[in-house]
């Protein structure tokens, strides 16, 4: 029996994938749930397991071709005695081909018969995909409503808009892109070897993680006007309280005690009294979220993925020290969904691990806040004793930047929040963290 291979749906916004590399080939034999390829969405790396046991007997699509959601993209036959092997990957359609179908789907919109596929409400139905085309070509619903469809019931295809908009270019010239894009654009390798020549350089392709984030902290940078504010926080209790009972709530817990933990806690408590710093800005809208999605930063193998703790305020120190652990084992694991990088409402990102004292993030959007932790190191300090006397004395320090957007975050809310998380911290009722 041949079983179909699809392009999986890996979350509730993600309309299509991108294959990076089939694992197996055809002939070979696979094994349900067996890695047969990896694929890409978004920012998310992901590897699908085959839907069943037998033989893959032919591919479909290639690598780094990216196809909708729901498209078979290989073949597996569950007997092997009748499987027939189609060795030849589908080689993809020559520039000649592609023009011979953008022609004839040209003609298509200008002779073809209207059958739209029509809902309940007389509306005609467009798949995510293709409004998600339309909204970024300015291609309005009635616009739509005039191109004709080649899908099942007369529907718009992925491939009919493209087309449309092939053809609508011919007429119309082209609008110049945002100058902030041309940043991220792709270059001719061969055009930079002549301006970098190889010995004196080597010149390296970005991988799809590393291209989708150039692209997201540029366009971060051009959205949001950037304000960092830096404070100075002494974590010396935490220092000590982690130092006695690290031991013991590994073996409790089956996981490490870091400082992570505590300062995560502190800025979900922070956010329940600042609500616009887990907020984000919509045109003249700003929306608050009731509820906190909290991102950290995770270096994977990758590269730097920001994975978010749904529903952080519902978490008390425990419960949160237990999402993290999970969320961090399936970012280095390569086992996160794009809904686990999707939704975030306030970033955290720890660049003291690297031994960095001091930094100066990029927000994450769309949101409009980002806490960067510096590392901790002990250096003398003037503290105030009971008496009210001044004393220099040794203390665990660290230093903590907030990255705010100040399109709605001025320097008093940032500087109020701010120094609510290092009272957080400061202040932290340790003998309560477990």
């Amino acid at each position: 029996m041949q079983v179909d291979v699809v392009m999986p749906k890996m979350g509730e916004s993600i309309q299509e994938g991108k294959i990076l590399r089939w694992t197996k080939k055809p002939g070979d034999k696979v094994q349900k749930d067996e890695t047969i390829l990896e694929i890409s969405t978004d920012k998310v790396d992901s590897e699908i397991p085959s839907p069943a046991s037998g033989v893959l007997t032919k591919i479909l699509v290639q690598e780094q071709e990216t196809v909708e959601v729901g498209t078979v993209i290989a073949k597996i036959e569950t007997d092997a005695s009748a499987a027939t092997v189609e060795t030849e990957i589908s080689e993809p359609a020559t520039s000649e081909a592609k023009k011979e179908e953008h022609e004839g789907a040209r003609e298509r919109q200008e002779t073809a018969e209207k059958a739209p596929a029509r809902g309940r409400d007389g509306q005609r139905f467009y798949s995510p995909l293709v409004r998600t085309i339309a909204k970024k070509e300015g291609i309005a619903l009635s616009e739509l409503d005039h191109i004709a469809g080649t899908g099942a019931g007369g529907r718009v295809t992925k491939h009919d808009i493209l087309a449309y908009i092939d053809a609508r270019s011919i007429r119309r010239p082209a609008v110049q892109a945002p100058a902030w894009l041309a940043a991220i654009q792709p270059v001719d390798a061969k055009e930079l070897a002549k301006k970098y020549p190889p010995p004196r350089y080597t010149i390296v392709q970005m991988d799809n993680v590393q291209q989708k984030m150039a692209e997201h902290m540029v366009r971060s940078v051009h959205v949001s006007p950037h304000v960092a504010a830096i404070s100075e926080c002494d974590v010396t209790r935490i220092v000590e309280f982690r130092n006695k009972h690290a031991e013991r709530f590994e073996k409790q817990e089956g996981f490490k005690l870091t400082y992570t933990h505590f300062f995560l806690h502190a800025v979900v408590e922070a956010l329940k009294e600042f609500p616009l710093m887990n907020s984000s800005v919509e045109g003249d809208k700003i929306i608050l979220k009731n509820f906190i999605n909290l991102g950290m930063a995770v270096a994977s193998p990758s590269g730097l993925i920001v994975p978010n703790i749904k529903n952080a305020e519902e978490k008390n120190f425990l419960g949160l020290a237990r999402a993290v652990n999970d969320v961090a084992t399936r970012t280095r694991s390569r086992k996160l969904t794009p809904d686990d990088i999707q939704g975030g409402t306030f970033t955290v990102t720890n660049y003291g691990v690297f031994g960095n004292i001091i930094g100066t993030p990029i927000i994450n959007q769309p949101q409009v806040g980002i806490l960067g932790i510096g590392a901790i190191t002990k250096r003398p300090v003037v503290i105030t004793d009971a008496e009210g006397a001044d004393m220099i004395a040794i203390r665990s320090m660290v230093y903590l930047t907030l990255t705010f957007d100040h399109r709605i975050i001025d320097g008093e809310l940032g500087g109020k929040f701010l120094s609510k998380v290092v009272s957080n911290i400061e202040q932290y009722d340790v003998e309560k963290a477990f």
